[in-house]
């Protein structure tokens, strides 16, 4: 999963719907177990090789309750039992990193995706986070924005607070530009990591983005999470039209 050879299709990575949005942002925004279920099985379909997954509270605000994953997660493994699924931590504000550790120490999901700059929060937690996963074999992502973040997470290795397996990357663009609205050039502006990475964007060139980092040889996660419309600002009917539409778009790169 995601650690591709450059001669190796682009995997494909589902995001439906993050910490933010609702239904208030695009009908087919999936927040109950249920619309998460159908989105996965729909996008899986098409050509989504797993699913980075966000979970809802009753009241539709982002939430990391071990339980409620637990029980998200067994649904989904049910249903799509040939889809990936990595969890977030994200905090969105809402969560500090003793209950980002407490998630992933409840879940030991097999694979989960982890800010760097979040962490740095506590940074005598860090060890702490890393070397659960570690223990628990939970793949780790880590999510970066900028170079400051790559050049800690270096750090971090370079110490051992961040295990040599924990190698692999998720390269957030022009998340803080202007619209948030990416564009392929973010790529750029990013320095190189070492080991397998990839991709989100945001805004209408959001496909765009992707096909340049498939391009170069990253990997792609695309979705309600990041963007709800085409190139030309078109709403896509629901995710899976997205993910369909990128499947396309990416027919002959690395094939």
């Amino acid at each position: 999963m995601s650690a591709h050879k450059s001669s190796e299709k682009p995997y494909v990575l589902l995001a439906p719907n993050g910490a933010r949005r609702g239904v208030k942002d695009h009908a087919y925004l999936p927040v109950t177990l249920d619309q998460i279920t159908e989105t996965a099985q729909a996008c899986h379909g098409v050509g989504a090789q797993g699913l980075h997954l966000h979970i809802r509270d009753t009241q539709g605000r982002h939430s990391l309750d071990a339980g409620q994953y637990l029980e998200t997660i067994a649904e989904l493994r049910r249903q799509v039992p040939t889809l990936d699924i990595q969890i977030t931590t994200e905090a969105v504000g809402l969560y500090d990193v003793q209950a980002q550790y407490d998630c992933l120490a409840g879940v030991r999901p097999g694979w989960a995706s982890v800010s760097v700059r979040e962490i740095a929060r506590a940074p005598d937690l860090a060890d702490r986070v890393y070397g659960l996963c570690a223990e628990q074999g939970t793949r780790v992502q880590h999510i970066l924005y900028n170079a400051a973040d790559v050049a800690l997470l270096a750090q971090w290795r370079a110490s051992g607070i961040v295990r040599m397996e924990q190698s692999e990357h998720l390269l957030v663009l022009g998340r803080y530009s202007a619209g948030m609205n990416s564009s392929p050039e973010d790529l750029d502006r990013l320095p190189p990591v070492d080991g397998p990475w990839m991709v989100c964007a945001f805004g209408p060139r959001e496909h765009a983005c992707l096909a340049m980092a498939a391009k170069k040889g990253g990997d792609v996660r695309v979705g309600f999470e990041n963007s709800l419309t085409d190139h030309a600002g078109t709403p896509w009917a629901d995710n899976a039209a997205s993910v369909a539409a990128l499947v396309e778009t990416l027919k002959g790169i690395r094939s």
